[in-house]
């Protein structure tokens, strides 16, 4: 990709950048090594976090305010509850050429889109129409399908179903955990959409309908998803297709809501989770290996040091 070449184009496009969690700062970052800084940042409200209930910033939020005072940059960062009638009428105060989307967690409105000149680019962690929805990257693991990458779409106002413009796609080998599988894809996903957006707007790139009945939907991840029976834990170590989907959700469910079990331990019933798990296809062993765990109450050890301690 000649980045360096297209920065000069870049700096001259007003654009709103709306994100919230670490997939978006993982496109920022990308789009600020080639010169892309938005001028507003639309991002999730402030949120009561931990067992304290602090307010917590979302990713985004942090990362812009840092590149404000460490670039003498002025981002405007926004955090309306909703992208209601108050929020189109400060935005639309200015003229925009374009809006991105990456990772936001809330539906923009058909209005909303209509906003910039030239639309709002989605980058978005799959090879659409597949994996539509909240959690494309959980389910592509969940589902062992290893070839997947990074959509850039132009946005309606249905879910994932505007026209494609460019895909790239990204091969595992094996899977690490959701959040390195994110943190890869948004930077691919960072550099394609500085490509596409000038090609797209140099009238260099045509808009592609999707395959709307090829479509495949995904579900939003639960607390209750990432639950096994310590009996499967165990027979799985002997069984080679039990053992791969345990390990799938491991790293699909990590860091939440983590896959956990219960187990009586002195009459009483422990959680543990599952901190980390290998799997090795050229192993003589076993492939699948539990490596650390966080029992209920305890600090987190060495799968081996817990049977030791706590498993009879």
């Amino acid at each position: 990709m000649k980045i360096k070449k297209m920065i000069n184009l870049i700096e001259k496009k007003n654009f709103v950048f709306f994100g919230t969690d670490d997939f978006s700062v993982n496109v920022l970052k990308e789009l600020k090594e080639s010169g892309f800084i938005p001028k507003i940042l639309v991002t999730a409200p402030d949120r009561p976090a931990g067992r304290g209930h602090k307010m917590q910033k979302s990713a985004a939020k942090i990362w812009i305010e840092e590149i404000n005072e460490s670039g003498n940059l002025n981002t405007k960062i926004l955090q309306p509850e909703k992208l209601d009638d108050d929020f189109i009428k400060e935005v639309s105060e200015q003229e925009w050429d374009f809006f991105v989307t990456a990772s936001y967690g809330k539906i923009i409105s058909k209005e909303v889109l209509e906003i910039p000149k030239n639309g709002a680019f989605n980058v978005h962690p799959s090879l659409l129409p597949l994996y539509r929805g909240a959690s494309p990257v959980e389910s592509a693991i969940l589902d062992d399908n290893k070839e997947t990458g990074v959509t850039i779409m132009l946005m309606d106002e249905k879910m994932d179903h505007g026209p494609i413009l460019n895909q790239e796609v990204f091969y595992f080998e094996e899977w690490p955990t959701k959040l390195e599988v994110e943190e890869k894809l948004a930077k691919v996903g960072g550099l394609l959409l500085v490509e596409t957006i000038n090609q797209y707007l140099d009238g260099k790139i045509e808009k592609q309908e999707q395959d709307h009945e090829a479509a495949t939907f995904t579900k939003k991840i639960t607390k209750e998803m990432g639950r096994i029976e310590f009996s499967d834990l165990t027979k799985s170590f002997n069984n080679e297709k039990q053992a791969r989907e345990i390990f799938v959700k491991i790293q699909a469910l990590n860091p939440w809501p983590g896959v956990f079990y219960f187990f009586k331990n002195d009459d009483k019933e422990m959680r543990v989770k599952i901190k980390s798990a290998s799997w090795d296809d050229n192993s003589n062993e076993a492939k699948f290996k539990v490596e650390r765990v966080l029992p209920e109450g305890k600090k987190e050890m060495d799968y081996e040091d817990f049977l030791r301690g706590y498993v009879k």
